[in-house]
């Protein structure tokens, strides 16, 4: 998947932009408990092409001091990860210097890059577009995000650099295995743990991956593909736009696994970028393991890990089905055991269920729970199937599909989880009418 990226100045519409291509405001109320939802990156899935979609207006630094070298530094990491660039200036403000210096890096990037000039609503703002042909730019466009001006034949040029059907590459019966998390968190030293030798170079300075990395491996007879992604390296210290903007390469490696191992750093704790980055994970419909490392580093006593198991279990508590696992990579402590948990929540990621079998199931769940009345009608399931695995889906045709009630949707697959063993994975409930 594609990953476009949104850049330019403070307060320019950067995140209107976002909201506009997205079709809705990214602050969602959903109710799964947990997830992190005030997100600066999203699927956007309603165009031909599906990609994903970056505001860099979510990592802006909190301090103002340096503004311009740390703006330029926050367009250059959106630079080197994303495919596509959207450059926004506001017409309001002008032509500034801030802008010209961005506009003298982007010319030097063999990327596609759409130069905006936002907050054009009208002919009195197109006329003062004029001085932005001072830039030397061969186009530019002059759009509206609030009001939408502009922003059909921006997207119709967007999906015309995006590439139509599948994705080519992934073999057959091969499991791909994401590693991801935060900057020093230990992906790379967990990384070579798992294939026994230097895969990768493991460097305490955080942020010292610079891509993904796919190394294929073969356990138990099972072929895999480990993608290793580590955020980015930059000279000197790493700051918080540099810490957050990391997760843009985990969510684009997600996107090519089947099974996500989220490192989380024992001494400290899960942050809401693990929230946020698992949220997407889980939205994406991946399995999902909890690995804990360091687990040497914390002082211990006999509370110690039933605490943390609980603490970990209240932060991610919209992932209630996925193993939790304490290692430490660099003494190599339960690190043998990530790979039996990795096989056997993929045997359940690909299970499918024989449709007799969940037709006596469904039978058994409504007849000990029957569904509330729906307008003095009584709700009714007449067959369900299996229509995918990866995450496992399920179609069950009912005579009111839309008005099976959130509740009932989750006691649905809670016995699904129970009765099929799903207890490891995400598994979907869809609802169709009967024609």
């Amino acid at each position: 998947m594609k990953t476009v990226a949104i850049v330019g100045r403070p307060n320019v519409g950067k995140s209107t932009l976002f909201n506009r291509l997205l079709g809705q405001r990214k602050a969602i109320v959903e109710d799964l408990p947990g997830v992190t939802r005030d997100r600066h990156y999203a699927e956007v899935t309603r165009f031909s092409s599906p990609f994903l979609l970056v505001d860099t207006g979510g990592f802006e630094p909190v301090s103002e001091d340096r503004l311009l070298s740390q703006m330029r530094e926050q367009s250059q990491l959106a630079v080197e990860e994303a495919d596509i660039i959207l450059f926004v200036m506001d017409v309001k403000d002008g032509l500034t210097p801030s802008d010209m210096e961005i506009v003298k890096m982007l010319r030097r990037v063999e990327k596609p890059v759409f130069y905006l000039v936002n907050k054009v609503d009208g002919d009195k703002q197109e006329a003062l577009t004029a001085e932005f042909y001072n830039l030397g730019i061969d186009v530019f466009h002059t759009i509206s995000a609030e009001h939408g001006r502009g922003i059909h034949e921006l997207v119709a040029e967007i999906e015309a650099l995006l590439p139509t059907g599948s994705e080519a590459g992934e073999k057959e019966n091969e499991i791909r295995l994401s590693i991801v998390g935060r900057p020093n968190v230990g992906k790379s030293s967990l990384v070579n743990r798992l294939l026994g030798y230097e895969r990768v170079v493991a460097n305490p300075v955080a942020g010292t991956t610079r891509d993904s990395i796919d190394t294929p491996f073969v356990y138990n007879e099972q072929r895999y593909l480990l993608i290793d992604t580590a955020g980015i390296r930059r000279k000197g210290k790493v700051s918080q736009t540099l810490e957050k903007y990391s997760a843009v390469s985990s969510l684009k490696a997600m996107d090519r696994s089947h099974v996500v191992l989220m490192v989380i750093d024992a001494e400290e704790g899960v942050t809401d970028q693990d929230l946020s980055v698992a949220g997407y994970a889980y939205e994406k419909g991946r399995a999902i393991i909890l690995v804990v490392n360091k687990w040497d580093l914390p002082e211990k006593d006999n509370q110690t890990m039933g605490k943390y198991v609980e603490e970990v279990r209240r932060r991610f508590k919209f992932l209630p089905f996925a193993p939790l696992i304490f290692v430490s990579a660099l003494s190599g402590q339960r690190v043998s055991k990530i790979m039996a948990l990795v096989e056997s929540v993929a045997a359940e990621f690909n299970r499918r269920v024989p449709t007799g079998q969940l037709n006596q199931g469904l039978e058994e769940f409504v007849a000990k729970h029957p569904p509330a009345m729906v307008s003095g009608q009584r709700l009714k399931f007449y067959y369900a199937a299996q229509s995918a695995v990866r995450p496992p889906t399920f179609v069950l045709f009912s005579n009111r599909p839309d008005d099976v009630h959130f509740s009932y949707q989750r006691y649905l697959i809670n016995c699904f989880r129970e009765k099929f063993c799903f207890d490891q994975v995400p598994i979907r409930l869809q609802f169709k009418g009967r024609k």
